[in-house]
């Protein structure tokens, strides 16, 4: 049987390891980057004195169609965090935030920022700063940047300003500071009153100017961002009413909204007539209307999406996982498993009906885990979505490491017996129902990374949804990616318009190897989105050690049994050292992602 050569794969994995490990050493500056985001921290002044209060800030360059977020997210995300470092007796204040925008997937909304943006935080100086000396910033800078998927990413900035005798002038500082000032909303010039009924909150804003410029606008040109997650429902409409001399916003509330006498904070965005977007914050006491004991929260029937059922988003989530099948990800094992059943199909039908149960039964399972981890998330309060645990860096080097070890035995250069027909990699020579049921569990796993038509819309209305729904609707997204093969098992026509078996299916299983080696270098790809460069070097040296110790297994096969026994023992060794080195490695570069692109900049004197 032809093989590939393990030791040209393993020197070709060594060099690029290696290449790419050559830099490590990288200092924090004021200036850091991902492949989405400039960081950069920046002063309001070249200099501080004692007792002065300046502002930093962070400011975001983000490239085009990506976004970061708000303090209040929306319906997904995270809001950005700063931790500051600062000289004894300095105090920072919170993040003053700039005016967001919305950003609609389907049905899914959520609040944040595009293309640049600048977070200023006002520092206190200590009285007692000594004049002459240096007073040194280190900022921690926290955030998930999305587009369709989200990479949670960290840098590490610094930033020394000179500290000069009390009452001595300062000079001017970034100008970027200026700009974000211009950004923050403003106070609000109007009285404002909130009012709250069974199923709405009513914003009064009474000023006749404002109701007279907005008598004819279109929706949407205001907007209230609630400051506190679940106080409004942030996909549904706000309407706009001129009531007399007053402005009525209704707004839908959300799934915790303010009780009477709660003060309702936020922001109210206006567009003005030159298409430039102004905000004001609000902060107005909540009075419920008689006979209205509290505001009632969303029930299961009208959260979400209004324009999406129950039933129509289980057909929605049915035809994704359909057409999850032909995915990138999914595809090749798949095929895996239908070579599987070329290669017996002259077996008793049902005991190849039972193998195509026991694999939709792993793919539901599976399905069913993932919901079931999602509604426990989301009970203990985070936001998560489809393809959550792809934010964590381990789990993706350890798919990455799954897809690699698959190729390697697509390719030949090692077998497993059949006492691992249950382990995931050789379900592709194994009737068992065991290796049945795995292969339904690996496509799961290989399916989450994917998207495809139809699931945005179901998966972003199921998240919205009571435990129940959410759960229908992810079983219905399994049962459309088991549904081909489970068909190939139950309807033998089916399998008469496949080819008959022959040599090509093991042309075929070999070609197989390499969407999964593609599989493994896209997931590398996404972990040094998330962990930096450096991941690059870990996951390839790990792969290096699978593949040395894939060779090492295959080929004491037929040695004396001690030899066997001393290969074996070597090779496990050495893939515990991959798994446990990779772990720890990518865990130690996902603290400080970013640092490669603060080595790019050199430090600068401020000015």
């Amino acid at each position: 049987m032809p093989t590939f050569s393990s030791a040209r794969i393993a020197s070709g994995l060594a060099i690029l390891a290696l290449s790419l490990a050559a830099d490590t050493g990288f200092a924090a500056s004021s200036r850091a980057s991902t492949p989405q985001v400039e960081a950069e921290l920046v002063a309001s002044a070249a200099a501080i004195r004692p007792g002065d209060k300046i502002q930093l800030g962070v400011r975001q360059k983000i490239i085009p169609h990506w976004h970061t977020y708000w303090v209040n997210p929306g319906d997904s995300g995270l809001a950005t965090q700063i931790a500051w470092t600062l000289p004894d007796g300095a105090r920072a204040g919170d993040i003053q935030w700039p005016t967001p925008g919305r950003f609609k997937l389907g049905p899914v909304v959520n609040y944040g920022y595009e293309n640049e943006v600048t977070l200023l935080t006002t520092v206190t100086a200590p009285a007692t700063l000594p004049a002459g000396g240096r007073f040194p910033v280190r900022a921690t800078v926290d955030w998930l940047v999305c587009q369709e998927t989200c990479i949670p990413q960290q840098v590490e900035l610094e930033l020394t300003l000179p500290v000069q005798a009390a009452g001595s002038a300062v000079g001017p500082g970034s100008p970027l500071i200026e700009a974000a000032r211009a950004q923050l909303p403003a106070s609000t010039p109007w009285p404002v009153e909130a009012h709250a009924s069974k199923d709405a909150l009513t914003l009064r804003i009474a000023d006749a100017r404002l109701a007279a410029r907005f008598a004819s606008q279109a929706p949407g040109e205001l907007w209230f961002y609630a400051e506190q997650w679940g106080k409004t429902a942030h996909d549904a409409p706000q309407p706009v009413t001129v009531v007399g001399d007053s402005l009525e916003i209704r707004i839908k509330p959300g799934d915790e909204p303010p009780k009477d006498g709660e003060t309702l904070a936020g922001v109210l965005s206006i567009r003005d007539d030159d298409g430039q977007t102004r905000g004001n914050r609000i902060a107005a006491p909540v009075s419920v209307a008689a006979g209205a004991s509290a505001v009632a929260p969303p029930t299961s029937d009208n959260t979400g999406s209004s324009d999406l059922s129950v039933g129509m988003a289980v057909l929605l989530a049915l035809a994704g996982g359909l057409i999850l099948n032909l995915m990138p990800c999914v595809f090749p094992v798949l095929s895996i498993k239908a070579l599987s059943l070329l290669r017996h199909a002259g077996n008793d039908r049902a005991l190849v009906r039972l193998q195509g149960l026991a694999y939709t039964g792993g793919v539901l399972a599976s399905f069913a885990a993932l919901g079931a981890v999602l509604i426990a998330l989301k009970a203990g309060g985070s936001q998560v979505g489809w393809g959550f645990q792809f934010q964590s860096p381990p789990f993706v080097l350890a798919v990455a490491y799954l897809m690699f070890a698959l190729g390697l035995s697509l390719s030949g250069v090692f077998t497993l017996g059949a006492s691992a027909a249950g382990l995931g990699a050789s379900l592709a020579d194994k009737p068992g129902y065991a290796g049945s049921f795995f292969t339904g569990v690996l496509a799961t796993v290989v399916a989450t990374p994917c998207t495809a038509p139809f699931m945005g819309a179901a998966l972003g209305f199921a998240l919205g949804q009571p435990a129940p729904v959410l759960l229908a609707v992810f079983l219905s997204l399994g049962l459309g990616l088991a549904l081909p093969y489970l068909l190939l098992c139950f309807w033998p026509a089916l399998q008469r318009a496949l080819p008959r078996p022959g040599v090509w299916m093991e042309r075929v299983k070999q070609a197989l190897a390499f969407p999964m080696y593609g599989a493994a270098v896209w997931l590398v790809w996404v972990l040094a989105q998330q962990a930096g460069l450096n991941a690059i070097a870990i996951a390839l040296g790990g792969m290096l050690a699978i593949a040395f110790a894939a060779w090492l297994y295959d080929s004491s096969r037929n040695a004396h049994v001690f030899a066997r026994h001393g290969s074996t023992g070597l090779a496990v060794l050495t893939l515990l050292a991959a798994l446990l080195g990779g772990y720890a490695g990518v865990q130690a570069n996902a603290a400080t992602p970013a640092t490669a692109g603060a080595a790019k900049h050199a430090w600068e004197p401020y000015s």
